[in-house]
This record gives C-alpha cells, structure tokens and sequence, in this order.
C-alpha cells in the first residue's frame, strides 16, 4: 500500500478521537481512542504491523520529539510562572509524593522496573510517555513495553472526573463568598498580559520571525543542539530540548508558541501521535492483560501519591485543598483537559455571566500553570531521571 493511504488510515483514526473527544468535552480523551482503535486494528491483523513504519511518519515524528520539545519551552513566559509560584510548587510537591510512593511501593511489590515504567507517563503527557517507552527499549526491557501505554491511556479517566468533582465544590466557595474580594480582583487575563502587551523585542529582526521557515530553522536548530548535548554528556536530550526552549524564549530568541507559529504544529503531532502508535506493534493482548493488575495498582498509587502532595501544599500555602488537589491533578491529563473542566464548571456552577466570570478568574490561570509544571516539564524531567537509572 501506498505511504499516503497508510497515513490517511492513520490520521482518520486520530480524527476520530479528536471527534469522540469534542463532543463528550474530553471525557472521552483522544488518545484513549487511537490507542484502543490501533490495539484491536493491529491485533486482528486489519493494520498490518509493517503498515506503521511504512508510512514513513515513524522516522518523521523521532526527528521531530526534540523540536517539539524545544516549542514546549517557549509556551509560557517565566513571569507568569512566578505570579502562579504556588501552583507551581504545590504541583511538585505532588509530582515528588506521587514519584516516591510508586517507587517505594510498586517496587516492593513489581519491580524498580515497573515502577519507572509506570511512574514517567502518570506524571505527565505524551513526550514523557516516550521517552520512559524508548528508555525501556533501550534497556532491554520489552517485557514491560505494555505499562507505559495502559497507564498513559487510563489515567485520563481518573483525573478528570476527580478533578471536576473537587473543582465544582471550590467553585461553589467563590459563587457564595461576595465579600471577599479576591475572588473579583484576580483577572485570569495576567497571562494575556504577559504574552501580549508586555513582550519584550526579538533578538532577532522582526520580519525573520515572520518566516515559518526561519522558525523551524531556529526549532531545528535547539532539537539538534540538544541531540548532540544529550550523545556527550548522558544527560537525556529530553532536558537539554526543555532547557534550550525554556531559555531561548527567556532571551527573545524564540518567540512566544514557536512552533505554532511556524504553523507546524498539527502536523508535527500527528508524527508524534503516530511515534505513540508504532510504540504499540509486538504488544500483544496477553501482555497488556498481565500488565493491568500494575497499571492499576500504578494509577491508584501515583494519583493517591498527587492527592495528598496537593494537600501538603495547601496546608503549606494556605489553599482550600479542593483547589490545591485539581491544580495537582492536572498531571493526569494536561492540557487541553484542564482547560475544558475550568470551562465546564464555572458555566455549571455560576448562576450568571457575573459568578461564571469569577469562578473562571479564579481557576484558569493556576490549573493552566498546573498543567505546564507537570505535563510539559516536571513529567519529561521526572522521566528522563528515572529511565537513567535503569
């Protein structure tokens, strides 16, 4: 079969749960459906395994993890990161009590292995998820190939009915508390602010950035510099791609969303998506029935581990933990979950535009800095330490 037809199989399957996903307002998540729809695809032989690399997306998408990872550096600016200094550090207390419980407990229980395998994908999104998968391979760890993907497939459908559940309650506090007026003076748009009115001047001349080509030049060129960072030094070329991003946007060498931009990036997470499908050939059904006794045990380990970390930051910080805990929680599905959930309770909870407003004032920036802190960076640190260690 033709490159173009695979690719157009492909796509329709992520289209698919792009679609499945809209219309329930991401209780279905995306994924979930790709990686069922492949599974069973592949497993009955109507995908034909050869079929994934023949696409020639395969090697695309490995090119293009660095460079994505590089965009993911310039996605929000340090200044926000220090008005939301406490969702950011109560999120990593999350992520360190989660990390240590899984590697305390499920190790005792399954295996260092197993704990690691599982303990990358919980704590964050897709790029973590493959740098544990190709850290396993690496290693000679095939066995447990299957963990990564059933915990990165799963942990959506705990987190986001748990995070809506705490949210709406926290909601519920804002509606009713009119007195209090921090509730009506934060604005949410602080992080428009930053990323519009106050942005610095380029390093480069304006009418280069322009360039969708320029762009992906400069995007190029922090993923190769990062690849050849991570061959001498050990250091995994996921932290060197996040540090690139983190402090060339810092210095204006890359614009704010880089990749976005370049008007590249739904293409690029297609490769990346279709890098995630290809993780999937030689697993087989017995492999992943074997694997979900510590997937679950994963799962409900790793968020227990993120509830009570949030919880420690709220005594810490002095946040209801109804808002502490969600803001942890957002490791579990990321953005754009967090976003949709704020969406959907402050239209459900606030009885007027006026209290719909407040509640998402209140929520948005923190969830959204929750989920940067978690899935974009803590995740791909977490994950490229613990696969070192293997």
């Amino acid at each position: 079969m033709a490159p173009i037809f695979i690719v157009l199989i492909l796509v329709s399957i992520i289209a698919l749960g792009e679609v499945l996903s809209l219309s329930s307002r991401a209780k279905i998540p995306t994924l979930l459906v790709v990686v069922a729809v492949t599974f069973v695809l592949l497993q009955t032989g109507l995908l034909p395994e050869s079929y994934i690399e023949a696409s020639t997306f395969v090697a695309a998408g490995g090119v293009l993890v660095p460079v994505l990872i590089v965009h993911l550096g310039t996605m929000i600016p340090l200044s926000v990161i220090k008005k939301q200094y406490k969702a950011v550090l109560i999120t990593l207390i999350g992520l360190i009590v989660s990390v240590l419980a899984m590697l305390i407990i499920i190790s005792l229980v399954f295996g260092y292995q197993t704990a690691v395998a599982g303990a990358g994908p919980l704590t964050g999104g897709i790029i973590a998820y493959i740098v544990t998968q190709e850290g396993l391979t690496e290693a000679g760890f095939v066995s447990l190939a299957a963990i990564p993907v059933v915990v990165f497939t799963l942990q959506n459908l705990v987190g986001m009915p748990l995070t809506s559940t705490l949210l709406s309650k926290y909601a519920v506090t804002i509606r009713d508390d009119f007195s209090n007026e921090k509730f009506s003076s934060q604005k949410g748009d602080e992080m428009k602010g930053d990323l519009g009115s106050k942005k610095k001047e380029l390093l480069l001349p304006e009418r280069f950035m322009q360039s969708n080509f320029f762009l992906l030049f400069l995007l190029f060129i922090g993923g190769a510099l990062a690849t050849w960072l991570g061959e001498i030094t050990g250091i995994n070329y996921s932290l060197w791609s996040l540090a690139i991003g983190i402090i060339g946007f810092a210095f204006r060498i890359y614009p704010d969303k880089a990749l976005d931009r370049s008007n590249s990036s739904g293409l690029a997470m297609v490769a990346l998506i279709i890098v995630v499908i290809n993780s999937l050939v030689g697993i087989t059904w017995d492999q992943v029935v074997s694997s979900l006794i510590p997937v679950l045990c994963v799962i409900v380990i790793g968020t227990s581990g993120l509830i009570i970390g949030g919880m420690i930051g709220a005594k810490i910080f002095k946040w209801k933990p109804t808002k502490a805990v969600p803001v942890v929680l957002t490791a579990l599905y990321g953005f754009p979950g967090d976003y949709l959930i704020v969406e959907e309770v402050s239209r459900s909870i606030g009885r007027n535009e006026a209290e719909q407003n407040r509640i998402m004032n209140e929520l948005l920036a923190p969830m959204l800095i929750g989920g940067f802190t978690s899935v974009t960076v803590g995740s791909i640190v977490i994950a490229s330490i613990l696969i070192g260690t293997l």
